[in-house]
């Protein structure tokens, strides 16, 4: 039972960091030997109930922990404490909008808020999101730096989702230049046809992009070129407004770096 518990609370302190935690805090913060969290997380990583930044070697909550805490999808999927910004911005677009986080080496949707109309696009909570072909992702790597973002992509299948889908490592980082050069992302009939999508990235007080916020709406609805600039603005007031929560100040992003990067690990088994 022992092994049980301290698995319970390693979970109960991931899930109350979202920034994540390494071995040595895990092992101070619980009072357990470093060999047995390391046990722990190595069983958890196998299971992805945990998963481990190939960046900073932090340890988040993974994809499997996120799924347990899913609301039904049939009762309409719904943040469990949604932030303001995301609130006004699906009400006032009336579209999907949805948070993804870069959890280890995958993009994944940590909340939901799903709008008025149908929408073929199917994303859910705790699922993972392909890092070349979804807005939500590329505007969380168009920031990281061209080394760790061709490293995450590096090794990875890179499907073509329709005959859009960028497909190569190479065309997904020019695309990430261009990301950068607008602030946004733009994803139309890429990764679901006749699915239009805009994402925004989200900064901490660092400069470090740590979520995006995304629209995700039909295609034949968004044709106007009034109502597609409307919904970007939208997501930018929205992501500004929780990035400027989370400390960040425009003209003062730092460059994120790392030492050593290990491979990405096996691409994400489902679309979003």
């Amino acid at each position: 039972m022992q092994l049980v518990v301290r698995t319970l609370r390693v979970l109960r302190a991931l899930a109350v960091h979202s920034r994540g935690m390494s071995l040595q805090e895990l092992h101070e913060r619980l009072d357990i030997p470093v060999a047995s969290v390391h046990r722990v997380m190595a069983t958890l990583i196998e299971q992805e109930f945990v998963t481990r930044s190939p960046v900073n070697r932090r340890y988040f909550l993974g994809p499997a922990a996120r799924k347990l805490g899913q609301p039904d999808s049939q009762q309409g999927a719904l943040l469990a404490r949604p932030h303001p910004a995301v609130v006004e911005a699906a009400q006032t677009t009336g579209e999907t909008v949805f948070l993804a986080e870069l959890i280890g080496d995958r993009a994944v949707c940590v909340g939901l808020i799903e709008g008025h109309s149908p929408l073929r696009l199917f994303v859910r909570i705790g699922q993972d999101l392909p890092l070349h072909a979804a807005a939500a992702s590329r505007a969380l790597l168009a920031y990281l730096g061209e080394d760790i973002a061709r490293a995450l992509l590096a090794g990875r299948n890179l499907p073509a989702f329709t005959p859009a889908t960028p497909v190569s490592v190479e065309a997904v980082l020019r695309h990430l230049a261009l990301v950068r050069t607008r602030g946004h992302d733009i994803c139309d009939d890429e990764l679901d046809r006749g699915v239009w999508a805009v994402s925004a990235p989200i900064f901490c007080s660092t400069g470090e992009p740590v979520a995006s916020v995304t629209m995700a709406a039909a295609g034949q609805r968004m044709t106007d070129p009034g109502t597609r600039a409307a919904a970007t603005r939208t997501m930018q007031n929205a992501a500004g407004e929780m990035s400027a929560e989370l400390g960040y100040s425009p003209g003062r992003r730092e460059r994120v770096s790392v030492v050593a990067l290990r491979p990405a690990a096996a691409p994400a088994r489902t679309r979003g």
